[in-house]
């Protein structure tokens, strides 16, 4: 077989992105901001089928997703073995013998995304890779713990070396319209994370309509925000198209008002390689190939690696192998 140029997994050139220092909270926008749902729901329903890429392009699209994956564990079974196992899943999440037979270089995740615990383990699993380390707060995942704790959680996470923090919001804030009480909640958060990125987690499949995903997107944004992410992977829906759509035409939105390109996380649900190909064309289409880069697009996903790596494995070899020659470590 072909093996790829590396003109089509070539990056852009890395940019300095000013972070999303946020604005003052405008209702009238917010008030403002509707949701067509069952149009939302056409063209969401016309992703899967409208881009479709194959061959030697598919494989490289593959390995971008790869780039933008936050390799997760999340489990009450936890174990610094099962995280160190992940973090060497993270350095090198493709066989070698798969990367030389595409001509590729060594390519790593985007981020390692685990429980607080986790933190300080995964820092040094990963000392001098570059990869940074996420960790869930807030109260992960329900957000129901008292708001100091909230507060001080991510403060410790940020001391054990966490660089990025996915909080959660406090679902009833959005449900009973409360703009002003979501802006400072998630204000107070994005101050107590310094320099460490926030990524605000939605919790879409809790939210009720459309429109309140969408005037929850721009809220979150107005307060700091650098990503909005759409579930904590634990709610009964997670990350669907029509969420998505809704979600990216907001930070569309956002940058056309204020200039700042905020990041965006699907996450929960997303564990076959078509559908990464599905949400790389969705990101292309709406936003533009500056959003195809990890510091603005990020899958949250686990088993979302372990069919990449097999698809790349049919692709260099023509058969389809056991999933087991793909294990997370």
């Amino acid at each position: 077989m072909n093996t790829l140029t590396r003109d089509t997994t070539a990056q852009l050139p890395q940019v300095s992105e000013p972070r999303n220092p946020g604005m003052a909270l405008d209702l009238d926008w917010v008030r403002a901001v509707q949701a067509n749902t069952s149009a939302i729901e056409r063209r969401a329903a016309t992703l899967p089928g409208r881009r479709s890429v194959k061959k030697d392009w598919q494989a490289a699209w593959l390995l971008k997703a790869i780039t933008c994956i936050d390799l997760t564990t999340l489990s009450g079974d936890d174990t610094a073995d099962r995280v160190r196992r992940l973090c060497a899943k993270a350095r090198t999440p493709v066989r070698a013998d798969l990367l030389a037979a595409l001509g590729m270089d060594p390519v790593t995740v985007g981020a390692v995304c685990v429980y607080h615990d986790m933190v300080s383990t995964a820092v040094e699993a990963l000392d001098g890779t570059g990869i940074p380390v996420a960790a869930v707060s807030t109260g992960f995942p329900a957000g129901l713990s008292p708001f100091n704790l909230r507060v001080a959680e991510i403060g410790e996470s940020v001391k054990a070396g966490a660089q990025e923090i996915d909080i959660v919001i406090s679902r009833r804030l959005v449900l009973g319209g409360d703009w002003q009480a979501l802006y400072d909640e998630m204000r107070t958060f994005r101050d107590a994370c310094g320099e460490a990125h926030v990524k605000a987690i939605l919790a879409t499949g809790e939210l009720g309509t459309l429109r309140n995903v969408a005037r929850a997107s721009l809220v979150c944004m107005m307060a700091g925000a650098d990503f909005i992410k759409t579930s904590t992977g634990k709610e009964s829906v997670n990350a669907t198209l029509p969420v998505s759509l809704v979600m990216i035409r907001a930070i569309r939105d956002y940058y056309q008002r204020t200039g700042y390109r905020v990041g965006y996380k699907p996450a929960g649900g997303i564990s076959k390689a078509k559908d990464a190909l599905v949400y790389l064309a969705l990101m292309k289409d709406e936003l533009g190939d500056r959003w195809l880069q990890p510091d603005l697009f990020r899958f949250g996903a686990s088993s979302l690696l372990g069919d990449i790596e097999r698809q790349l494995e049919h692709h260099v070899t023509g058969a389809y192998s056991a999933g087991y020659r793909h294990a997370m470590g």
